[in-house]
Order: structure tokens, then C-alpha cells, then sequence
């Protein structure tokens, strides 16, 4: 099955700023895929791209099948958007804001399910101007999947949340990924990008810097950070590498904790020891991503 997005040598520029430089990559169906990048690093250039709103000046771009470009009306009732800010008509309601965003798919979802579906049943008659920052991010959903996309477009979607609320909205995209929804998601939240995920390519001055799972986006072997306490931390098992030592503290980095790890307890067990406070700590999604992008600055 072909990927419903492949993007091969994407460039933009706008006058003497290049937005993007060469960018390639493939979002397969039912992918969770999440854009991640530093302020000006190209995402919402490549993601309008992508949408149609705007033409590259250079590349091969197909969204599910189509030219984003000149796709047209079979194209555009096949995505949903949520934009990170959005235009509705204040005057009306909830329910009635839904209805007309819906009018114009030719498969549309019900907008009782959806009012249901974003948790705003107690706002259905409430006029759009009434609601509060994280509820009107809620409404944005909804018109984002009012046409039933296959593809969904979500930009910083979970925005004014409240953390139960963005709790929430991870628990309802899981359940459009599980659908057999394909998401493309740009997010500066590190931990939604963890959690909604399946793969994540990072933007920096118009370039894709890294590309990977959360658990192996960066360096194919991250360093492990081992702490520990015993009595005597002079005597440590050889072969480990240097240790940083704090008083009874130990501290090994190793980009093998397994094999450090066998040691160690092999060591303390033979000596009826033990590694008081053990803690193995892996570097977060949080750590790779500002490595990766203060690694790649542009200068």
C-alpha cells in the first residue's frame, strides 16, 4: 500500500529566506506522525504545503494520491484540518457552527456524535463566542472531523488545554489512529508528541535534522545515565569506565546500561551489597529533541 503522503525534495522560499531546503519523507496510512521543529524551522510552510494553501517551488508531493496543489474538491473532502487558530462564526452555537462547517462533505459525521465525541455536550447550544480557550479548541476539532477525513491535519491541537483536558484529546486522536486514521500532528508539547506518536521527523532551518520513533529518534545508542550508593566507592568493578564519584555516590554514563548493569549487580551480589538508590535514568524525548536542534542551529 503506497504511503498517503510522500514528500521528495520539498523547497520553499519566500524572497531571500529559504522555509525549506530538499525536505523528504512518508506518512503511512494510519501513521500518527508528528512534525516537530523550532520557531521558523519550516513546519507550517511544509504543512500548508501539504493542505494545498500553498505551491512549493520545488518537490514531489502526493496526499493521498493527489497533488495537493490542484487536487481540488475530491481532495480537500478527504482531509481534515484543525488550524492552531480559527475564524467561526460568533453569533452562533456549538451545534449550529458544526452544521454549516458540514455542509459542504459529501460524507459527513453527525453532529450530535461529534459535540459527543469532543465532550462539549453541555455547550450544544452555546453560542461560540461564550466559550472558553480550551473549549473552543474543542469545537475546532470537531470541524476538523466533521467530513470523516481519512487524513488529519492537527497543528498545536491541544493549545490552551487545561492537563486533563489534553489528557482527554490524546485519549479521543488514539481512537481516531485506532480507527485507521492516518494524523499528521505539529505540537510544541514534547510529551504529546511521546504518547500520540508513531514516528516523529524534526524540522530545523528548513531541513529534516532527525527522523525516528520516539524511543529511537537521535542517536541510535543515547546515553544512559546509572546512579547509585554503597559504602566503599573506591572499590568498583574495573572494565566500567570512569565514574563520577560524590561522596558514597556514584555516577556511570554508558551508552551499554545493560552490560554495566550485569556487571555491577554481579559485583554487589558477590559481595552481599547493595546498590543503594539504583536509578537508570534514559534521556526523554525532551533532552533528544533540544541535543538534535541546538546540535543543528543554523548559523
Amino acid at each position: 500500500m503506497p504511503p498517503v503522503i510522500t514528500v521528495h525534495d520539498l523547497a520553499k522560499r519566500y524572497g531571500t529566506v529559504v522555509a525549506l531546503d530538499g525536505v523528504s519523507f512518508t506518512v503511512d496510512e494510519g501513521e500518527v506522525l508528528a512534525l516537530l521543529g523550532p520557531n521558523g524551522a519550516g513546519k507550517t510552510t511544509a504543512v500548508e504545503i501539504l493542505e494545498g494553501y500553498r505551491r512549493a517551488d520545488r518537490g514531489d508531493i502526493r496526499v493521498l494520491g493527489y497533488d495537493p496543489a490542484t487536487g481540488g474538491r475530491q481532495f480537500r473532502d478527504r482531509i481534515g484540518i484543525v488550524l492552531q487558530e480559527s475564524g467561526t462564526e460568533q453569533a452562533l452555537n456549538v451545534r449550529e457552527t458544526i452544521d454549516l462547517y458540514g455542509a459542504p462533505y459529501t460524507r459527513r459525521r453527525p453532529t450530535g456524535e461529534l459535540i459527543t465525541l469532543v465532550g462539549l455536550e453541555e455547550k450544544a447550544d452555546a453560542r461560540t463566542k461564550t466559550l472558553s480557550g480550551g473549549q473552543r479548541r474543542r469545537l475546532d476539532l470537531a470541524l476538523g472531523l466533521v467530513g470523516d477525513p481519512d487524513l488529519i491535519f492537527l497543528d498545536e491541537p491541544t493549545t490552551g488545554f487545561d492537563p486533563a483536558a489534553r489528557r482527554q484529546s490524546w485519549k479521543l486522536v488514539e481512537g481516531l489512529a485506532d480507527l485507521g486514521k492516518t494524523i499528521l500532528l505539529t505540537t510544541h508539547y514534547l510529551d504529546e508528541a511521546q504518547n500520540l506518536a508513531d514516528r516523529i521527523v524534526v524540522l530545523n532551518g528548513g531541513k529534516v535534522v532527525a527522523e525516528g520513533s520516539p524511543e529511537t529518534l537521535g542517536d541510535a545508542r543515547p546515553v544512559t545515565t546509572v546512579r547509585f550508593s554503597v559504602p566503599d566507592p573506591v572499590d568498583l568493578p574495573s572494565g566500567l569506565g570512569t565514574p563520577e564519584l560524590e561522596g558514597s555516590g556514584v555516577t556511570y554514563r554508558t551508552t551499554d546500561p545493560t552490560a554495566l548493569l550485569y556487571t555491577l549487580t554481579g559485583w554487589a551480589t558477590g559481595r552481599g551489597m547493595e546498590l543503594a538508590g539504583l536509578e537508570v535514568i534514559r534521556p526523554s524525548l525532551e533532552d533528544i529533541y533540544l541535543k538534535i536542534v541546538g546540535e543543528e542551529e543554523p548559523g
